[in-house]
């Protein structure tokens, strides 16, 4: 009964604290500037305050580090120093812009602390392609790039009002309760102090109005950083099968669980390297663009899209018993058909221009027709280069 109002005081903490940070936030932004103004690929009509990222931080450390304080998890420090690392490159990028590069070697900077210092990691695949304790190397390796593409999916996701904070909260709470019930009881406090966190921002960012806030990446790479950590240890602590509560294909239903930021990120990824752009150049071919191009508000829309993911991790985990294999390929074949539907209603209506170049090849068929035509235009290119160099004289 104590571990249960641990719980429920860290959640409550974080969520006043959260609350009241919120605002102070705001007069600060609003005072220094630290705005986020429209342009082309805003969601916003005005300019937001944005560093709402600083309300979710706080609260979540303080909640954590008094709701554990009775039983401290020895990993905690090297996770707040991570998750502290991405606050601060968060916000220097919020105010003034950073570098995908320099983004990038925090982000690995951060994954070196929480594999080497706090000792999380991956060391089992639980069976997949029939393999199950894996070596040092590669359990480095696979977990860095997890934490990277974990980290930089969350970032990429927030796009509009409380659609990164409500996929958080429905994650954290499914991953929280799991903790709960199976007795790690240390990161259900971890995962409910970041559910208090967030919910004080949610309120504002999709329902305030004189203090309106974005979270900025000051908040997403902090949630993606801990989501990680989270994911991680939901997949170690499964790995023995014997225990109560254990889940099967823990790898395939933490992928559930996070799919939308995952397999969005996935399709918008493939969406630009197929038209020779970085991965990481800002577009508008995400699902909730999608749906706003539809005509639904951002609440609708966010709500739709936590909807979906919440109907595909009660699949999931319903589905855990059948094995890894078939599990993803639930996730892929019918997330991905899913997330083609906005697409084929917006070619249909034809709600955005051909050739915007902000929206563009709604269909793996239409990206394969600009590859061709790109690689006819190189081979014309190359002719036409070749016979205005060409010079008779050379063959005689």
């Amino acid at each position: 009964m104590h571990i249960l109002i641990y719980l429920i005081s860290s959640f409550i903490l974080a969520l006043v604290i959260s609350l009241y940070a919120v605002p102070v936030v705001v007069r600060v932004a609003h005072s220094l500037r630290f705005l986020d103004n429209p342009n082309e690929r805003s969601a916003a009509d005005r300019p937001i305050p944005t560093l709402g990222g600083i309300s979710i931080f706080l609260s979540f450390v303080f909640a954590s580090m008094l709701g554990l304080s009775g039983g401290i998890i020895p990993e905690l420090v090297y996770i707040i120093v991570a998750v502290l690392l991405m606050f601060f490159v968060g916000l220097k990028d919020d105010i003034i812009t950073i570098s995908a590069r320099k983004k990038f070697s925090a982000q690995f900077i951060a994954a070196g602390i929480i594999i080497f210092l706090a000792k999380i990691r991956f060391t089992n695949l639980h069976g997949f392609l029939g393999m199950d304790e894996i070596g040092v190397v590669q359990s480095i390796i696979l977990t860095f790039f997890v934490i990277i593409v974990t980290v930089n999916a969350f970032n990429l996701m927030d796009g509009i009002d409380g659609l990164c904070a409500g996929i958080s909260m429905l994650a954290a709470t499914v991953f929280g309760s799991w903790f709960y019930v199976s007795g790690h009881f240390n990161y259900a406090i971890l995962s409910f102090s970041l559910v208090g966190g967030i919910l004080g921002f949610f309120y504002y960012n999709v329902y305030g109005k004189e203090n309106r806030i974005f979270m900025g990446d000051t908040g997403s790479l902090v949630l993606g950083t801990i989501m990680a950590v989270v994911v991680i240890q939901f997949n170690e602590f499964n790995i023995d099968q014997t225990q109560t509560f254990a889940i099967a294909s823990s790898p395939a239903v933490s992928f559930g669980v996070l799919i939308y930021p995952l397999i969005d990120t996935l399709r918008v990824f493939t969406i630009r390297m197929l038209q020779f752009k970085s991965p990481f150049v800002a577009d508008k071919n995400h699902l909730h663009h999608r749906l706003l191009t539809l005509g639904f508000s951002h609440k609708k829309a966010t709500y739709i899209i936590i909807l979906l993911n919440f109907l595909f991790i009660l699949a999931v985990f319903a589905l855990q018993h059948y094995g890894i294999i078939p599990v993803m390929a639930f996730i892929f074949i019918f997330g991905g058909f899913l997330f083609m539907i906005p697409a084929y209603f917006i070619q249909k209506g034809k709600l955005i221009k051909k050739r915007d170049h902000q929206q563009q090849l709604l269909f793996p068929g239409s990206a394969y027709r600009h590859l061709k035509n790109r690689r006819k235009a190189v081979i014309v290119a190359r002719r036409w280069s070749a016979a205005r160099s060409f010079d008779p004289q050379k063959m005689f």
